[in-house]
């Protein structure tokens, strides 16, 4: 919805799961000489202040990278996440959380390229001061990544990243993640495709992983969050989770050793607790 500012929710804890997997998911593509496409969705503004405007209204990154930034024992996938968040912020205070294009930004080489879409009139203005200075590395569109996106695929060097991260605030956009992610497979089946989603009441969003499943009958990896109790009113965000199509072989066995930690240091409640699901080729 044209309402949604993910700033308010900047650096929560749905946010660190999410970022914690592109930083992998990106590593893993680079390992190659061969470039890539990064391709985001639904972009937002690339970086949130947190001491100002929106997120201080909510002050969510309290419940997610502030619990992590001056811990000393963090599991490797979770230190390499905090180090990009770090490079924001060189005087060690946290200022700033940087939005899934922003550290694709950070781990792109000059041969990788960038596309991200944005609907929402303001973000796209701020996107596009973000990335100012980003030349040809990085085209930006101001519309509909739902449907722009099929343009692009397949990306020309046959290799990419497709991040599908919705708000989710109009329930029609689990309907149409599910669509999109299949028609983008009819297109370029052999992509990565990493999906986010909340752990929300309403029941779209608790069918939802099944019917991610059912998008691929193998190579897929799903991990979940779960940091507390479903809210008593029926509203806000109690977990999320990440689906990924064609996942690096590497990341079902780092998730499955990241995950407990992280409910240990971001877990609310007796309820906290994780998922990973994995089907291989």
């Amino acid at each position: 919805m044209l309402s949604y500012r993910h700033a308010f929710h900047a650096g929560n804890h749905a946010d660190v799961l999410k970022h914690a997997v592109v930083v992998q998911l990106l590593r893993y593509l680079a390992q190659k000489d061969k470039p890539y496409w990064y391709i985001d969705t639904h972009a937002g503004a690339g970086v949130y202040s947190l001491k100002e405007g929106y997120a201080t209204k909510t002050a969510e990154f309290e419940t997610g990278i502030a619990k992590l930034w001056d811990r000393k024992d963090l599991p490797p996938v979770l230190e390499e996440y905090v180090d990009e968040v770090s490079a924001l912020n060189p005087d060690g205070a946290l200022r700033y959380y940087p939005g899934s294009p922003y550290l694709a930004w950070r781990l792109m080489r000059e041969q990788d390229r960038m596309r991200l879409f944005e609907l929402h009139s303001t973000e796209i203005d701020v996107l596009r001061h973000n990335f100012r200075d980003a030349g040809r590395r990085a085209m930006l569109f101001a519309g509909d990544g739902f449907d722009g996106i099929k343009a692009l695929l397949p990306p020309a060097p046959r290799r990419a990243l497709v991040l599908v991260d919705p708000s989710y605030e109009d329930k029609r956009d689990y309907a149409r993640t599910l669509t999109c992610v299949e028609e983008c497979l009819k297109r370029f089946a052999t992509g990565t495709y990493a999906v986010w989603y909340p752990q929300v009441t309403r029941p779209e969003s608790q069918r939802f992983p099944e019917q991610l499943k059912r998008l691929q009958d193998k190579n897929w990896l799903h991990v979940s969050l779960t940091v507390s109790n479903p809210p008593s009113d029926g509203f806000g965000l109690f977990g999320s989770g990440m689906f990924i199509l064609n996942p690096p072989y590497t990341l079902p066995k780092v998730m499955k050793e990241t995950l407990p930690w992280l409910v240990d240091a971001l877990g609310q409640d007796r309820n906290a607790q994780f998922k990973i699901e994995h089907r291989g080729d």
